[in-house]
């Protein structure tokens, strides 16, 4: 499996890659491993707040649906569109082009209470 060192980590398995006051979102590849096959991501929070922990879309995989939390306060700028045609782009690259959702962090202090690659890599026991 892979941890990136340059992103950061929840416990809820997603990632987020900070570029100056945005970030990409997405989840890790230990996530997609879990969720198999994914089939559709649905995210229609674009535009919008989302507080952190909440709920800012879900991934839908062969046998499973599951929730997508946002690891910090955040607006939502854009989906993937290349997920909509490819979701497997999730499964093949999930730091790269199966990133989810970029975001304008509304508060940067809060990416610095996520996990490291480390700690996230000791939650996972691999």
């Amino acid at each position: 499996m892979n941890f990136p060192s340059e992103l950061k980590y929840t416990k809820d398995h997603e990632w987020v890659r900070v570029e100056g006051n945005e970030a990409f979102i997405g989840i890790t590849d230990f996530a997609q491993r879990e969720l198999g096959d994914i089939v559709y991501i649905d995210v229609n929070t674009v535009g919008e707040e989302v507080g952190k922990d909440e709920v800012f879309g879900s991934v839908e995989a062969v046998k499973t649906v599951s929730d997508l939390f946002m690891p910090v306060t955040a607006t939502v700028l854009e989906i993937n569109a290349a997920l909509n045609d490819s979701p497997e782009l999730v499964n093949s690259d999930p730091y790269g082009q199966g990133w989810m959702v970029k975001v304008t962090l509304s508060d940067a202090a809060q990416v610095a209470e996520l996990l490291d690659a480390a700690a996230y890599q000791a939650l996972v026991g691999a």
